[in-house]
């Protein structure tokens, strides 16, 4: 196992112009996550954690400061470069699941392993819907499952590719606090199995007490 960490972010600092100067998102963000480890980003709405998550996972470049994922700076490879390195190295789940609405919730999970043409998808498919508790609805359509059933779904494609790290953007944001609760118990079992890291957006200090570490932000800033 490499020994460096999964993540390391440095001094990381986004700003958007406007017309009355520079709006910073993000000020001056610096951590480090190691293999398997779990963290929580947690603050209140507008406080930069999505915009984190994203200059962390390479979907958009800081302003200044440096984002290395699996020993590989972002900032200094092409685009079709990080799509690479996420499709290879990075999981995601959204709080809006996702999925895509006329696949079934197999077909869902396949999806990302079909795009690199990997064969055993199907078979991989199918061990991770059993694992999330859901290997009898393969055949069911987004529509026909609940919010948190939909929510497992996505989580299983999250992990059909084996990634080293998951991204979590608020999760549980669109589920009540039971199934939340399952959602959360789901990932963190998927991520100890697979020995993956764990990044988890959230503004609930509930779900942020389940992950090893917490970063707290406010106002763009971490804060201890």
């Amino acid at each position: 196992m490499n020994s460096f960490p999964i993540l390391n972010v440095h001094a990381l600092t986004k700003s958007y112009p406007t017309g009355a100067g520079p709006l910073t998102v993000l000020h001056d963000i610096s951590f480090s996550l190691a293999q398997g480890a779990t963290c929580s980003i947690l603050g209140p709405s507008g406080s930069g954690k999505t915009t984190l998550l994203g200059l962390a996972a390479g979907l958009d470049l800081p302003t200044s400061g440096a984002v290395l994922l699996n020993g590989i700076a972002l900032a200094e490879i092409s685009e079709d470069e990080r799509a690479r390195v996420r499709n290879e190295h990075v999981g995601f789940v959204f709080q809006n699941f996702q999925l895509i609405p006329t696949l079934t919730a197999l077909e869902n999970v396949t999806v990302p392993m079909e795009l690199r043409g990997d064969r055993s998808a199907r078979t991989l498919a199918l061990d991770l819907l059993q694992r999330v508790g859901l290997g009898e609805r393969g055949d069911h359509y987004p529509a026909q499952l609940s919010g948190g059933e939909q929510q497992r779904v996505a989580l299983a494609r999250a992990f059909i590719n084996r990634p080293k790290i998951l991204f979590a953007d608020e999760p549980t944001g669109n589920l009540d606090a039971e199934t939340s609760q399952t959602v959360i118990e789901v990932m963190l079992e998927l991520n100890r199995n697979a020995g993956t890291a764990l990044v988890l957006v959230t503004h609930d200090p509930d779900v942020a007490h389940l992950t090893e570490r917490t970063i707290r932000l406010r106002n763009g800033e971490m804060v201890e």
